[in-house]
């Protein structure tokens, strides 16, 4: 038998069980998504005010980023040995290293996201006679927003697969059916991290189209009439 024909008798039998065994995969399943979710959402919350910070106080761009960049080199299981100690095995420790992991993609695309905008738009913009507030809220978040939305896709798929490491530290999710020794289980737990992974993937590539198409013509629309 070669190498293809084993390749598709591993993903077939990961199919079969997950249609057969539904009831004993959906947990996993959703205790996966769960820690995505919210390791996702936390992330969020520290790096949109420290990516705009850095974006503003430029000095603190490389200390920073170089810090987080050495952070994302530790190993996962390394990372996680570090917390236990502290907050014990299970979901806490694994949410914890995922929203660290997760800090690097997100702060750098959030700063980009504003360093990237044309000054030339932001200063029609106050030629218009906005405030600080509205050139934030209505100009420079906008416009950012592509930026920031690309990075949150790729750090997505990032912690959908890191968070797989969780199930050794007793997290559970679709890691669970990759630590142990069956082929069939550990078949069915990659097809659904690669499930979750592709539409996570074209959700976020759609969300991208939708506000580059707002920036551009927001950007046209100040340029056309700055006063």
């Amino acid at each position: 038998m070669d190498i293809f024909q084993k390749f598709y008798h591993y993903f077939e039998n990961g199919f079969i069980y997950i249609f057969d065994r539904w009831e004993r995969v959906s947990p996993r399943f959703s205790e996966h998504l769960q820690m995505v979710g919210l390791s996702l959402g936390i992330a969020l919350l520290i790096a949109l005010p420290l990516g705009f910070l850095i974006s503003r106080v430029r000095w603190l761009s490389a200390p920073v980023l170089g810090v987080l960049g050495v952070l994302y080199t530790i190993p996962s299981l390394a990372f996680l040995a570090f917390f236990v100690p502290v907050y014990g095995l299970g979901f806490t420790t694994t949410v914890i290293v995922l929203v660290i992991y997760a800090q690097t993609m997100l702060v750098r695309n959030i700063a980009l996201g504003f360093t990237g905008i044309d000054r030339s738009i932001l200063e029609a913009a106050r030629g218009m006679g906005m405030s600080s507030s509205q050139v934030f809220w209505q100009v420079e978040l906008p416009l950012a927003t592509p930026v920031i939305v690309a990075g949150i896709r790729i750090t997505t798929l990032s912690i959908i697969s890191i968070a797989t490491v969780g199930a050794w530290v007793g997290a559970g999710g679709l890691g669970q059916l990759l630590r142990v020794d069956n082929p069939r289980l550990n078949a069915a737990g990659i097809i659904c991290v690669i499930l979750i992974a592709l539409v996570a993937d074209q959700l976020y590539r759609v969300l991208e189209l939708v506000t580059g198409g707002y920036r551009h013509r927001q950007a046209v629309d100040l340029r056309i009439n700055p006063y």
